[in-house]
């Protein structure tokens, strides 16, 4: 082979076409895949021959990451990790625990170039894209680590998905393969910025995740602010983005709000909000309020639970479906890009 492959990337089938090309037998590129899919290491395969192996690790590029720091919350068990990438690279992953079962939260960027004001994981910009097989493999190590079955997936850590396209949907379909890891697309949510190009290919893709906006504002000189993407994809042109995938998907889309003292947080805003969204949202409109997680480099703090609960009974007096969202793993690293900013 002139060049090495990315196994963790290959379909159940593909391994099996992998290990064929080594000369091997079908079934061992079987044994393979489920290996990878359980995130084990190669030289701990252990039912693979010690030549299988050596011509795996002689022929492949296994992406799969190591956990380079582990914090545990003693609040309610939310585990956030550092993972460390081949190349030396750190993202973070976060494993939570609910009632109807455990969710990863995963990252598909080493870092972000879309300079949202308010989060850590901007302040250093985007080093590079993740593969699909980086962004599976998170999901992978933390199933080893906890010995617990992963059911559901938010693509709400570090980076854009959007912004590296190809690679979360490869993603998505290596995630949800029966043969695999076999995570529902129902399951799955990918938040998004505003990318308007990406929203409608994702529309396309015939892969009913849910669609998570990262809205912040209700009108575009605060987005705009707050949100430098706004100034090349405006709050209409972003809603009716979502809009057009409401009704080719059948998928509801969440909307993701944080609540930023003295920016966004008040009453008024509430009411704009709720108007916005009932004028250009045909479908039955979900707001996930979230509190911001103190980032000292920014400036910006949260408002108080009195002010962020005022917010969402106005929206509900207003017709909206809103919940503040339990905050998991506040005594932990818990924003977003912080644990990786503070390792740099």
């Amino acid at each position: 082979m002139d060049s090495k492959t990315d196994i963790l990337g290959l379909t159940k089938s593909e391994c099996e076409a992998f290990a064929q090309n080594l000369g091997e037998k079908k079934f061992r590129g079987g044994q393979l895949y489920g290996w990878m899919q359980k995130g084990t290491p190669i030289d701990e395969m252990s039912n693979l021959p010690k030549s299988l192996r050596d011509k795996i690790s002689a022929n492949a590029e296994y992406r799969l990451p190591t956990i380079e720091k582990r914090q545990v919350s003693k609040i309610d068990g939310t585990i956030k990790y550092l993972m460390r990438m081949i190349d030396g690279e750190c993202v973070e992953s976060v494993f939570m625990r609910y009632e109807h079962g455990n969710t990863v939260c995963v990252s598909c960027q080493a870092g972000c170039r879309m300079g949202c004001k308010f989060c850590a994981s901007t302040l250093r910009g985007r080093a590079r894209n993740l593969t699909a097989s980086e962004i599976l493999g998170q999901i992978a190590v933390i199933g080893r680590d906890t010995g617990e079955r992963v059911g559901g997936v938010v693509m709400m850590g570090i980076g854009e998905p959007l912004d590296n396209y190809d690679n979360t949907v490869k993603f998505l379909r290596l995630v949800s393969d029966p043969d695999g890891l076999s995570i529902g697309l129902r399951h799955i949510s990918v938040s998004t910025c505003g990318l308007v190009p990406g929203i409608k290919r994702l529309s396309d893709e015939g892969l009913p995740v849910t669609l998570s906006l990262s809205l912040h504002a209700s009108n575009d000189e605060r987005r705009s602010a707050l949100m430098p993407v706004n100034k090349k994809y405006g709050i209409k042109e972003v809603l009716a983005a979502c809009r057009e995938y409401f009704e080719k998907t059948g998928r509801r889309v969440s909307f993701e709000y944080t609540l930023i003292s003295g920016e966004n947080d008040s009453e008024e805003e509430a009411r704009a909000l709720a108007r916005l969204l009932r004028t250009n949202m045909a479908s039955p409109c979900h707001v996930n309020l979230i509190l911001l997680n103190k980032v000292d480099e920014t400036g910006y703090i949260a408002p108080d639970r009195t002010a962020a609960n005022r917010f969402r009974d106005t929206l509900e007096k207003c017709g909206m479906n809103a919940t503040i969202r339990r905050r998991l793993g506040s005594d932990i690293d818990a924003s977003c890009g912080q644990l990786r900013l503070n390792n740099m």
